[in-house]
């Protein structure tokens, strides 16, 4: 027995415990540890299926796009010589590593140093003069290259052949100037006038949409306004090739909206010619608003959507024309010659319409689709947008910082997505009686509709949060609704009021255009009057944004469940966005306007000149719901004529000082003072002045104990073609600390009654 017992015992030590449980001496292995090298093995698994063949070229452009952004975020601009070489040398690397298993790293650190030396030849090569100070009084003489009929105002981009200035020797290549409504001259026209000329519009408050680097990519160096009347005269020569073909296109589209005009009128106009021609700035303010408010706005702006509607209807009129035709139906490749009737189709509606920038990547798109049927390859792959984002961004590298590119590829690698993975899927042969049933009566062609919207509007909200400050709730309740109307009957019929326009019996085609364009607006306003249509959101920054794309680019490219990492990053990049801290004050770049956020946590503002478009941005930044013309926004706020406080929410007073002996009261009493002119040095107060102001162009300040962190438009040491930096000494730190108040000379001068008592 106790040789039975001590088998017993010892087998209980040897065999019964479970393996995962002994431990060796001193030491303890935890419960499941089993289990990790099956999940790194799966892991391992995954990461060789994802860089297996065929899965590097996605990623290509994606690199490409890294290298263009680190350009953007330099503070100087780099040497051309030295980024084309380095570019060079990696790609040579590349090529000559292809064998290597180092050759994905390789040729993806190569598309960085291509982007990066791309955006730089792109800068040298369009380099230009930027205005740096106003000039209110100029005599310009040009070209009109370009006109824009508003709603309020009309506007020309102006190609400068002569300039003179009172003490001014600046030469400007392009300007853009407004004038008065119906008095914008012809595109061709040759033109006298004078002007007043502003600098390009810089970011309103750090971290907002840069103007001045759009208008600098658009070759133009100032903005500003007429004055006094327009000569057109004749010129002092052609003015080449590219005018003849801008004036042209101009008369084209000027007769397309004579046409449109002679059936409609109002916003049905206005959208009909957005629709063909691209212009659209014509549209009322209520109607555009809610159409962004909506969800509907990408309807307004010709992009992808556009091209495939025209290069669908083109394509598959032209086939089913030739199909009726036994002899070509049977002996010629007809849906080729339909793709190159599309194509062409495409490229006549890209010029028609401006030729913008989302404009031209859609039709990039659009023609790789139509390239691969004509070489019978799969048209809507992932590669194919790789290709045509590559092209975009070769050609207009500036295009990756547009809400335009990122929303329209969002978009794009969304649809992809769901075509290569979720439409084989949804469009399996049912095995269902009753599955069959939905399907024939088009509840799949339903459930892609709902599917696409939903996930385009998923894919580009990150975008519009972070642009426009906003979001769309019922983004695929209004598309649902509206977008099958717009498709089949508000794009076809204007297709075919283009092409009846020249036979004179084009006016139905407008009528019938009309009536679904009323159905749009109908179903705009209606979703835009929902509660909670509009979702307000606070501005973020570029770094969460930055993590938004990783995770939409890792869900939309990956295979393997290793795509779900992308929804864990999306997760955390709108936890980021959400718990980003709001600046307690901002300030106009010219000092003029601050805003001041008050014991409510709402800000307060302090006008002294009314800019309405920089206060809709600062209430849209913080997701303000209120007007720019609310009086509430002025609670709190004193004023006189020698200038205003607020309190801040710990009940510190912040002063605009408005004249030039302001800031010596102001700096006894106030914790920080606010001047457009140079503050005296001897001001006990924190100063924000004009040499600050110069230096650092707006900014929003944060509380940090007693003092506050600065945050600017223009980083230190930052000197960019399209911002250059200010001239003048010094620096300023970013931060800004109460100063010690300095001791005051004592009055030496005895009293008389002093005198009185020694005598």
């Amino acid at each position: 027995m106790a040789e039975q017992g001590r088998s017993v015992r010892s087998q209980g030590l040897a065999g019964t415990w479970p393996a995962g449980r002994i431990a060796s001496a001193g030491g303890f292995v935890p419960a499941g540890f089993g289990a990790w090298p099956a999940i790194f093995g799966t892991l391992r698994e995954w990461a060789k299926a994802e860089a297996g063949a065929g899965r590097l070229f996605p990623w290509v452009p994606i690199a490409f796009g890294c290298g263009i952004a680190l350009y953007f975020a330099a503070d100087h601009e780099p040497v051309l010589w030295v980024a084309a070489t380095t570019a060079l040398a990696l790609t040579l690397g590349a090529i000559l590593l292809r064998r290597s298993r180092l050759f994905a790293p390789t040729i993806l650190i190569a598309a960085v140093a291509a982007g990066f030396a791309m955006a730089t030849w792109k800068t040298a090569r369009i380099a230009h003069t930027v205005l740096a100070k106003p000039l209110y009084s100029v005599s310009l003489s040009g070209f009109v290259e370009t006109r824009d009929i508003r709603e309020r105002t009309d506007r020309f981009v102006l190609r400068v052949t002569a300039i003179k200035a009172q003490r001014s020797d600046v030469t400007l290549d392009r300007v853009r100037l407004s004038v008065r409504k119906g008095t914008a001259p012809d595109v061709g026209s040759f033109v006298q006038l004078k002007a007043r000329l502003m600098p390009p519009l810089a970011p309103l408050r750090p971290g907002s949409y840069d103007f001045s680097r759009d208008m600098f990519f658009q070759g133009i160096g100032a903005s500003g306004f007429a004055m006094g009347a327009i000569t057109v005269s004749a010129p002092p020569d052609a003015g080449g090739w590219g005018l003849r073909y801008s004036a042209f296109m101009q008369g084209l589209r000027d007769s397309i909206d004579a046409r449109i005009r002679a059936t409609l009128d109002g916003d049905n106009r206005a959208i009909a010619t957005a629709l063909l021609t691209g212009r659209r700035d014509a549209i009322t303010t209520p109607v555009n608003d809610a159409m962004f408010i909506s969800g509907l706005g990408h309807v307004l702006s010709i992009s992808g959507y556009h091209m495939a509607v025209v290069a669908g209807v083109v394509f598959f009129t032209v086939r089913a024309l030739l199909a009726l035709i036994p002899g070509l139906a049977a002996g010629f490749p007809i849906k080729k010659w339909s793709a190159a009737a599309a194509l062409a189709a495409s490229a006549f509606y890209l010029l028609l319409s401006g030729a913008e920038v989302a404009t031209q990547r859609s039709f990039f798109m659009t023609a790789v689709v139509l390239i691969a049927v004509m070489v019978d390859r799969r048209a809507i792959t992932f590669r194919t947008l790789a290709v045509a984002a590559l092209i975009v961004l070769a050609a207009a590298p500036e295009a990756l910082v547009h809400p335009s590119f990122q929303m329209s590829f969002a978009a794009t690698l969304g649809l992809v997505a769901l075509v290569q993975i979720g439409m084989p899927n949804l469009f399996a042969s049912p095995d269902h009686s009753t599955t069959a049933r939905i399907a024939l009566w088009g509840g799949r062609e339903i459930a892609m509709l709902f599917m696409a919207s939903m996930i385009a509007g998923l894919a580009t909200t990150p975008y519009a949060a972070f642009h426009f400050h906003r979001v769309t709730p019922y983004g695929v309740l209004a598309n649902l609704a509206a977008m099958p109307v717009v498709s089949a009957l508000v794009m076809p019929a204007g297709l075919l009021g283009l092409l009846a326009a020249p036979f004179g019996l084009d006016g139905v085609f407008w009528w019938l255009m009309g009536i679904g364009i009323d159905w749009m607006i109908v179903v705009t306003r209606w979703v835009a009057a929902l509660p909670g249509a509009v979702g307000h959101v606070a501005a973020f920054g570029t770094a969460p944004l930055i993590a938004a794309s990783l995770g939409l680019v890792l869900m939309g490219l990956l295979r393997t469940p290793l795509r779900w990492s992308g929804a864990l990053v999306l997760v955390a990049a709108t936890i980021w966005a959400l718990s980003v801290r709001q600046p307690d004050i901002l300030i106009a770049g010219n000092g003029q306007n601050v805003a001041v956020r008050g014991r409510d946590g709402e800000l307060h503002l302090i006008r002294t000149n009314k800019d309405a478009f920089l206060l809709k941005e600062w209430l849209a930044a913080d997701a303000d719901p209120r007007d720019a013309g609310s009086a509430a926004l002025g609670d709190g706020v004193s004023c006189d004529e020698s200038g205003c406080v607020a309190p801040l929410a710990d009940g510190r007073m912040i002063a605009l000082a408005l004249r030039s002996d302001a800031p010596a009261d102001d700096c006894s009493r106030a914790a920080l003072v606010v001047t457009s002119r140079p503050a005296p040095p001897d001001c006990a107060a924190m100063v924000v002045d004009r040499p600050r102001l110069a230096r650092q162009g707006a900014l929003a300040l944060t509380q940090r104990g007693d003092g506050f962190a600065v945050q600017s438009v223009r980083a230190r040491g930052a000197n960019r073609p399209w911002s250059p930096a200010a001239a003048g000494e010094g620096d300023f730190e970013l931060t800004l600390m109460p100063r010690s108040a300095a001791p005051r000379a004592r009055d030496a001068t005895p009293s008389e009654a002093d005198f009185q008592a020694e005598d």
